[in-house]
C-alpha cells in the first residue's frame, strides 16, 4: 500500500505556539509550494492554538497533518488528513515511547486508525526542548542511529523514520547513514534548515526535508527556497 508521503519532498511545519511574520498569513505559507502543512510544537501548544492554525490552514488546497506533543491537545477534525504520532526511540522517559501513546488510545470515541501513523523519532539536539522534554540520549554515532533506524523498521513496522535536530543543522553523515539503513520506511529530516543550500544538503540523502522555524523566522520567500531544494536534489 502506497502512502502520500512517499511522493512527498518538502513538510512545512508551523508552530501554533509563534508568531509569524509581520505580514504573513498562514494561506501564503500554504501557497509556498510544500506538499504538507504539519501542525505541532513541544512547547505552549493548547487545543485552542492547534485549532486557529489548523482552521486557516483548512482553506488552502494542501495536505494538512496534526502532530500532538500529547494526548491532551489532539483535536478531531475532519478537515484534516491525518495525524502524525511520535514516538522517540531514544527517549530516556518511556512516557514518551508508548506511554503517551497509552493515553491516546484511551480518548473518548474510537481513534481514526486509518488516518494515524507512527513517526520514529531520533532525537539528536541536546539542546533542543524535544530532547528535555523526552530526556532523549542525544550523544549518539552514525552507527547509532541507523541501527535505531533498522529497528523502528525491521521490528516495529515504522513507515516513516524522523532524525530530528530541532533547532540546529545536523550532521550529513548521520543522515547519509540512516538512509542507508532504511528501505521501506521513508526518512524524514529536520533541523536547522536555513536557506537553498541546507535544505539541498539533506535532502540528498533524507526523503523528506522538515522546514519548521524559517516560517516564522523569515517568512515566505526562505521557505520558498527550501521547497525548490528539496525538489531539485
Amino acid at each position: 500500500m502506497t502512502t502520500p508521503w512517499e511522493d512527498w519532498n518538502h513538510i512545512l511545519k508551523i508552530d501554533p505556539d509563534k508568531e509569524l511574520p509581520e505580514g504573513v498569513t498562514y494561506g501564503d505559507l500554504c501557497a509556498t509550494g510544500t506538499d504538507a502543512i504539519e501542525v505541532g510544537g513541544t512547547m505552549g501548544i493548547t487545543r485552542e492554538n492547534m485549532g486557529a492554525v489548523i482552521e486557516a490552514c483548512a482553506e488552502h488546497d494542501v495536505a494538512l497533518y496534526l502532530e500532538p506533543s500529547s494526548p491532551d491537545v489532539v483535536l478531531e477534525d475532519d478537515v484534516l488528513d491525518g495525524y502524525f504520532i511520535p514516538t522517540v526511540f531514544n527517549a530516556g522517559s518511556p512516557f514518551w515511547i508508548t506511554e503517551a501513546h497509552k493515553e491516546w488510545v484511551r480518548l473518548e470515541g474510537d481513534l481514526d486508525w486509518e488516518r494515524t501513523t507512527t513517526e520514529a523519532y531520533i532525537v539528536m539536539n541536546p539542546e533542543a526542548d524535544v530532547a528535555t522534554l523526552t530526556e532523549a540520549n542525544c550523544d549518539l554515532d552514525a552507527d547509532d542511529v541507523a541501527a535505531y533506524a533498522t529497528v523502528a523498521e525491521r521490528m516495529f513496522g515504522q513507515e516513516i523514520v524522523y532524525v530530528e535536530y530541532s533547532g540546529m543543522l545536523g550532521d550529513e553523515g548521520v543522515v547519509e547513514a540512516t538512509a542507508a539503513a532504511t528501505d521501506e520506511a521513508t526518512l524524514f529530516y529536520g533541523g536547522g534548515i536555513h536557506d537553498y543550500d541546507s535544505a539541498h544538503l539533506m535532502a540528498q540523502y533524507a526523503d523528506v526535508i522538515v522546514v519548521g522555524d524559517l516560517a516564522h523566522d523569515e517568512g515566505i520567500e526562505a521557505v520558498r527556497e527550501t521547497v525548490v531544494a528539496a525538489n531539485d536534489a
